[in-house]
């Protein structure tokens, strides 16, 4: 166990600190964040987590405990509690929240809540929508500025992270080095 892990288990009871589940706890990085931090982090059973990561997954019902995790004294549990209600089109326990402006850009950082015309989205060379822990292959030698190292067509990288604000850029590792890739030289495995 982390130490992270122990104080974010410290910090909620041993229990999601969405739903209240006491089983399948994992620490959950509130995106963008990509480091485990007492600040930046939560502890959340999986069937949170699976459906924060796969929207197409949410089921309302399971989200009832909003309206009591809204109301967290830690930050990144209001980030992700404020994150789903939006995504619910929950408004009117939305409009009781209050986030400082430095926390709302936080919140909306992952883009949920935006119109789809204003979504950043990150897709590969054949149009393929990519999220966060896909794997995907370069379809170019690619020359990595201040590694001295070509990124070699046909490496795969896996585990990828997507830059949340830029839809041309990516992030994984090539060769044991972490570095940020252009999407139009990917392509999506399945």
């Amino acid at each position: 166990m982390s130490v992270i892990e122990k104080k974010l288990k410290d910090r909620s009871g041993s229990k999601c600190e969405l739903c209240g589940n006491e089983h399948d706890l994992l620490v959950y990085n509130v995106a963008p964040n990509s480091i485990e931090s007492l600040e930046q982090s939560i502890l959340a059973c999986k069937t949170c987590i699976g459906q924060i990561e796969n929207p197409e997954t949410t089921d309302a019902n399971h989200w009832h405990c909003l309206s009591d995790s809204m109301w967290s004294e830690h930050l990144p549990v209001q980030i992700v509690s404020w994150r789903m209600l939006t995504r619910l089109k929950k408004n009117d326990l939305l409009d009781m929240m209050y986030l400082d402006e430095e926390s709302l850009e936080w919140a909306k950082a992952t883009g949920e809540g935006e119109d789809e015309d204003g979504k950043i989205i990150h897709k590969d060379s054949n149009g393929n929508i990519l999220q966060d822990g896909d794997s995907v292959v370069l379809i170019k030698d690619l020359d990595v500025k201040g590694a001295n190292f070509t990124a070699k067509r046909g490496a795969a990288v896996h585990n990828i992270k997507l830059v949340w604000d830029n839809a041309e850029q990516i992030e994984g590792r090539v060769e044991g080095q972490h570095i940020v890739i252009l999407t139009q030289y990917v392509k999506k495995t399945k």
